[in-house]
């Protein structure tokens, strides 16, 4: 019977990817990830993945391009194969993402159409393509964000998107629950990452407006973020399903 657990962390060169990534090498699960142009980063990830005991490898992968899916799915099963002696893996994590802090009136049919493509439309269609080679009994993780329960001002189109992916979860758990496939969405707050321009991590004004705004009174780090995706991965969070979890310490409650 196979045992070691296999997951997919797309985006997982850096950020909040890399953290989880690595969170779930701690737990002793094996890793592919991906990244679209930051190689070098990716290759550091697998390198600490390797020194934590874990198999990993990193493939390159265009998050919004969905023609170029078919093609990558066949890279993952060719890894698969030979690095691992399997014909499929175990949790897909849809983490790649970019961020466009533009308000409502100034945003444009190609800001709206290059967010959708990589986090909704590429999340819809990768997990799609992902199907006959997830495992039974596999778990699949969407992140979302903090920002589909409260609204700031500049993310109308970004988080419309990730509205999309939670209900788009709901749908997997209930179509997938008679393979055992679980399907959760993980909600980070505001975290200081280098996402959307380091705009919460460099911007000391921002910074400080949010943790004032957030219950446990700082802004999120990636390491609060990791663990919780390694957790909905583990044999202790296999019955959670269909579920969104915000990990945001408490912001604006």
């Amino acid at each position: 019977m196979q045992t070691q657990k296999i997951a997919l962390v797309t985006g997982g060169s850096r950020g909040l990817g890399k953290n989880m990534a690595l969170a779930l090498a701690k737990k002793g699960i094996d890793v592919i990830l991906t990244y679209n142009s930051k190689q070098a980063e990716a290759y550091d990830v697998v390198a600490s993945i390797a020194a934590l005991g874990q198999k990993a490898i990193a493939l390159q992968f265009d998050a919004g391009n969905v023609k170029s899916f078919d093609d990558f799915i066949a890279q993952v099963k060719t890894v698969l194969s030979e690095k691992w002696g399997r014909d499929n893996f175990d949790f897909l994590i849809n983490n790649a993402g970019i961020g466009i802090h533009k308000n409502f009136a100034e945003t444009t049919e190609e800001d709206f159409d290059l967010l959708n493509n990589i986090q909704f439309k590429g999340v819809y269609f990768l997990t799609q393509k992902s199907l006959p080679i997830i495992a039974d009994g596999g778990r699949i993780i969407n992140l979302a964000t903090g920002l589909t329960r409260f609204a700031l001002p500049g993310y109308s189109a970004y988080a419309a998107m990730k509205g999309a992916i939670e209900i788009f979860t709901k749908y997997l758990a209930k179509e997938l629950g008679s393979r055992g496939i679980a399907a959760n969405v993980v909600a980070p707050g505001a975290i200081e990452t280098d996402f959307g321009g380091g705009v919460v991590r460099d911007n000391e004004q921002l910074n400080a407006v949010i943790a004032s705004n957030t219950a446990l009174g700082r802004v999120g780090l990636p390491d609060d973020i990791g663990g919780v995706v390694a957790f909905l991965c583990s044999e202790e969070g296999r019955w959670v399903n269909a579920q969104r979890l915000e990990v945001s310490g408490g912001q604006f409650i």
